[in-house]
């Protein structure tokens, strides 16, 4: 009878050991490229969840980059415009500046405005609009372009982190239901028989949360810094449009002419 327990805990010991061996990745992928057909689904959800964390590192490399470049060359632009004395070395600046930089076209737009205003003073466009309001307007719509530029990326970050758990939901699902369609196939349902194609399933779902988690993370993070960028621009723009429209920033006395 004693012998008889010791053979079974050690058969018992043995599958445990055997399932274990069979719920890593390498197990998964190996069962998965032995039978492609039988993994269909498997395989696409692992392909979309590659593809998904690609577009989020790629997203997440390219709006690191364009907030480092935006926040370290912002105040200098801001600056050396008002710094400069003459008003078309500043546009001139202004002209310079890559096409990327947010700031300086805010400043080109507001510039071209008033210019545009200026040359057709006594004209229709005149009478409809005063100088204020036509700076106005084209100060809105620039800051709303760069701000939208601002946003690239940041919708297929919110996708990939809405729906990458559900993508990996779905390969867990269908692989336990698989397994269960083995086991009552075959009418096993020991250690060895369920722990294997159960776990390879929920690495699925683990494949759709390491998917999901970064997208989520980058997404907060990069609109908490585009909401500092939004509040710039706005204090910009209310600047360049006093400056445009009156010849001075507000708390400066106008030069005189």
């Amino acid at each position: 009878m004693l012998q008889e327990t010791t053979q079974a805990a050690a058969a018992t010991g043995g599958n445990a050991a055997s399932a274990l061996t069979q719920m890593g990745v390498d197990h998964l992928l190996t069962e998965m490229m032995s039978d492609p057909g039988a993994y269909a689904v498997s395989w696409v959800v692992l392909i979309t969840l590659t593809i998904m964390s690609a577009m989020s590192v790629y997203w997440i490399v390219i709006n690191t980059f364009k907030n480092m470049s935006l926040r370290r060359g912002a105040d200098r632009v801001i600056s050396t415009f008002w710094e400069t004395t003459n008003a078309q070395d500043a546009i001139r600046y202004m002209e310079e500046q890559p096409r990327s930089e947010p700031f300086s076209k805010i400043a080109l737009d507001a510039a071209q405005a008033a210019a545009h205003h200026q040359r057709h003073e006594g004209s229709r466009l005149v009478e409809s609009l005063n100088r204020s309001e036509f700076v106005d307007r084209a100060l809105r719509q620039a800051v709303t372009r760069e701000s939208m530029r601002l946003e690239s990326g940041l919708t297929i970050l919110a996708t990939v982190g809405s729906t990458a758990p559900f993508v990996g939901l779905l390969g867990t699902v269908w692989g336990i239901y698989g397994a269960l369609i083995r086991i009552g196939a075959t009418g096993q349902a020991s250690i060895d028989a369920v722990a294997g194609p159960v776990g390879e399933a929920l690495i699925m779902t683990a494949l759709g949360l390491f998917t999901a988690i970064p997208a989520v993370l980058a997404y907060n993070f990069f609109v908490r810094l585009n909401r500092v960028t939004y509040n710039k621009f706005d204090t910009f723009a209310h600047d360049l449009h006093d400056f445009f429209a009156t010849g001075a920033r507000v708390g400066e006395m106008p030069s005189k002419r």
